[in-house]
């Protein structure tokens, strides 16, 4: 349905989406990127959800304001990488490498961000396929494929056919957070549900998974604030 300015100050913009099950006007800020979404049911006039997103104005400007802000990735700054920060510094020779809690990139500096941003998906591959091929071998199934995508709304997902998907930015999260997601996405190998029978496999695969699980939910979302200037 398209982009809408709400006017004010600042103004905001907002994405109207139009859902057959929805049975009344909703409105949504992402935790991951702070896009707004109006969600209007069947019959509902655009008029009628803007005016209702206008009364929410205040609300909406407060929630936006409250929201971390963007870190660009640059010489100088940190980055997570596993749980730990480490300083980004001028490097030499042709790959990113880590030495003594910092990451030592080479190349121009306006090829930093892209250069640590490869540097961290080809980490997070090697990361997630060790560990899904892991709990693959635990569950005696296989999966069909890994593909690594930078989503606002999922860390992972399984497909029907065994397909794994992944957010590369798991790797910037503690080794134990990774994992869990990975147990997570391949236990829907066995129970493609939220069943009670799918998280006894989940504990069974990552017998600890609640507290990973929740640093996901209180952390996960500042590991979208670095930007890669893409």
């Amino acid at each position: 349905m398209g982009n809408h300015v709400l006017p004010g100050n600042p103004p905001v913009e907002i994405t109207l989406r139009r859902s057959p099950r929805a049975r009344r006007i909703s409105l949504r800020v992402s935790g991951l990127d702070g896009r707004v979404t109006l969600t209007l049911p069947r019959g509902t006039s655009e008029r009628e959800a803007l005016d209702f997103a206008a009364t929410k104005g205040d609300w909406l400007r407060r929630h936006l304001a409250a929201r971390p802000e963007a870190v660009p990735v640059a010489l100088g700054g940190d980055l997570p990488v596993e749980g730990r920060m480490l300083r980004i510094a001028p490097g030499r020779g042709r790959s990113v490498t880590e030495e003594a809690g910092t990451l030592l990139v080479p190349g121009p500096v306006e090829r930093v961000p892209a250069r640590l941003q490869g540097w961290l998906k080809a980490r997070a591959r090697d990361r997630l396929a060790a560990a899904s091929d892991h709990h693959a071998a635990r569950l005696g199934r296989r999966y069909a494929a890994i593909t690594l995508r930078d989503p606002r709304s999922r860390w992972g997902s399984c497909s029907a056919r065994g397909g794994l998907m992944y957010s590369w930015r798991l790797v910037m999260a503690p080794a134990d957070v990774l994992d869990y997601v990975a147990a997570h996405e391949v236990a829907h190998l066995v129970e493609m549900n939220h069943s009670a029978a799918f998280w006894a496999v989940v504990a069974r695969l990552c017998p600890r998974y609640e507290a990973p699980r929740l640093w996901l939910r209180r952390n996960g979302a500042a590991l979208h604030r670095y930007r890669f200037g893409d």
